[in-house]
């Protein structure tokens, strides 16, 4: 990317052709719009974005937000992208700590480890992913009905409408701030403090506390701190129900992206020079140690590069959901299409969608890379 300096030390004939270059990019962007817009008119074709304050008419399966049939285009769509962040996002979480662990396991000196973790990889590495996704939905499908449904200590349900768990009772706006403030508190702790082991510990007790702190006093009045699923009839109330089509989506992208990741981690610590693994055991450490305190920080810069491509594959990944009906915005946008027939103006938006969710991504890792990297290292 061209940096203020590099801008700086161009001449004006080489500013002038960067000039140029972008203005023949924008006039034949601008001519082919245009066109696009002569032959839809000639073909009675509206364009422009005035349909997305007509109402949908339709419903879809899972929701962050209330809904209903007679919700515009606008927020329809909204809900369609908050849908595929919060799957997105939860996939990668789940992705990456599973990938860790599978991708220890690769590298341990236990021969059981490495025969179970290396089984792993190969199985879900080379099933696609929509396959996956399609066999999950038809399982979970077939679980008992609400009546019948699997109990874990009578407050997480499993049953053929998904799975109920417990969940704090507190308004969807409140839970935005909730994740946004550990965001911002997982940055801090990272930038100001000494050691990524110290940022983890900082985040996590941070994060702790601000939950409890919110639960005890923004709780409604007249409420539990948290909601319990219950059985009345035929469904459950209460608690916070996850869908067959999101469970499916969130395990089947969980099981596949860790097989990647599981295989970058397993190369990043390879990568680690074996003196130093020597070095931390003649001091006396015990292997988690070594693993903790020398391999994994030395690794973890030539792990984040990859895991970035990773992670932003598997926030491309959620537009399998509509093989199963999952009410991401790829399935939101192609739905609308059919009904609205404004198929330029959806692709437009389902890609800007994408490309603002994915741009963040990656400068997020370019961040994160950059305070990894070792000091004045390329100077």
């Amino acid at each position: 990317m061209l940096s203020w300096g590099d801008f700086r030390r161009m001449t004006a004939s080489e500013i002038a052709v960067q000039v140029g270059l972008v203005a023949v990019v924008l006039v034949v962007a601008l001519g082919a719009i245009r066109s696009a817009q002569v032959n839809l008119a000639a073909l009675g074709i509206t364009s422009g974005f005035s349909f997305l304050d007509r109402s949908t008419g339709w419903s879809y399966s899972f929701s962050l937000l209330e809904r209903t049939i007679d919700d515009p285009y606008a927020r329809t769509l909204l809900i369609g992208f908050l849908n595929t962040v919060f799957v997105g996002l939860t996939s990668i979480v789940f992705a990456t700590i599973l990938g860790f662990i599978i991708g220890t396991m690769r590298d341990s000196k236990n021969l059981g480890l490495q025969v179970a973790s290396s089984i792993y990889v190969q199985v879900f590495r080379n099933i696609p992913l929509i396959l996956q996704v399609v066999f999950l939905y038809a399982l979970l499908i077939h679980f008992p009905g609400p009546r019948q449904a699997y109990s874990i200590s009578d407050a997480v349900f499993m049953s053929n409408r998904g799975i109920m768990v417990p969940v704090l009772s507190l308004p969807l706006s409140v839970v935005a701030g909730l994740v946004l403030g550990s965001v911002l508190l997982g940055i801090g702790a990272l930038r100001y403090s000494g050691s990524t082991t110290r940022a983890l510990a900082i985040w996590l007790a941070g994060s702790i506390a601000i939950i409890v702190a919110a639960a005890l006093l923004l709780t409604p009045d007249g409420q539990n701190l948290v909601s319990y699923p219950e059985l009345k009839g035929l469904r459950f109330v209460g608690g916070l129900t996850l869908s067959v089509e999101v469970v499916a989506m969130i395990v089947g992208i969980v099981l596949y992206g860790a097989a990647y990741i599981g295989e970058v981690v397993r190369g990043g610590l390879a990568e680690v020079p074996r003196g130093l693994r020597e070095a931390g055991v003649s001091l006396g450490m015990r292997p988690f140690a070594v693993w903790w305190t020398i391999r994994m920080p030395m690794a973890l810069r030539s792990i984040i590069p990859p895991l970035g491509n990773q992670w932003i594959f598997i926030m491309k990944a959620t537009t399998v959901g509509v093989a199963i009906g999952f009410s991401d915005l790829f399935y939101i946008v192609s739905t609308s299409i059919t009904q609205s027939g404004q198929t330029l103006e959806l692709i437009a938006i389902l890609m800007g969608s994408f490309l603002l969710v994915n741009f963040a991504l990656a400068q997020a890792i370019n961040w994160l890379n950059a305070r990894l990297a070792l000091k004045g290292y390329g100077a």
